[in-house]
């Protein structure tokens, strides 16, 4: 049983390094949250109905997100966007709505403010004095 316990110790050590080498890669990308991983312990039961022993290991549990306020970085660029607290930046991929803490834009051929893959940014329009008008759309 001391085997399987050591040798599930090493596969959870093995994860938890995954996630902080993925943590550590992507330290410099823009809009980026860690992950951390979660643990949990391994109950084993006899089939002779002898109860569960505790302490047979641990597995992967979950790789959660984390997300806390990271620092604010001014860029110069007008079209670098931040989010101050929780959200989300409302994108258009296609007919599909997805959402982002990254907020490095630019302005796309046709006009639209996209992100590095081309997704539209949402938004409401306004009116000259700015009133919020319409409906939200890219």
């Amino acid at each position: 049983m001391s085997f399987n316990a050591a040798l599930s110790g090493l596969k959870s050590a093995s994860s938890d390094l995954d996630v902080v080498s993925n943590n550590v890669a992507n330290a410099s990308t823009t809009g980026f949250k860690k992950s951390r991983a979660e643990f949990s312990e391994v109950f084993s039961a006899s089939s002779l109905g002898s109860g569960s022993q505790i302490g047979s290991g641990s597995r992967l549990s979950n790789i959660s997100q984390q997300f806390a306020q990271g620092n604010l970085i001014n860029t110069d660029n007008p079209l670098d966007l931040a989010v101050n607290g929780d959200g989300f930046f409302r994108l258009h991929a296609g007919d599909t709505i997805v959402y982002s803490r990254s907020g490095a834009y630019s302005v796309d051929r046709e006009g639209y403010i996209v992100n590095n893959l081309g997704f539209q940014l949402s938004g409401f329009a306004t009116d000259v004095t700015g009133n919020l008008s319409g409906t939200l759309a890219p």
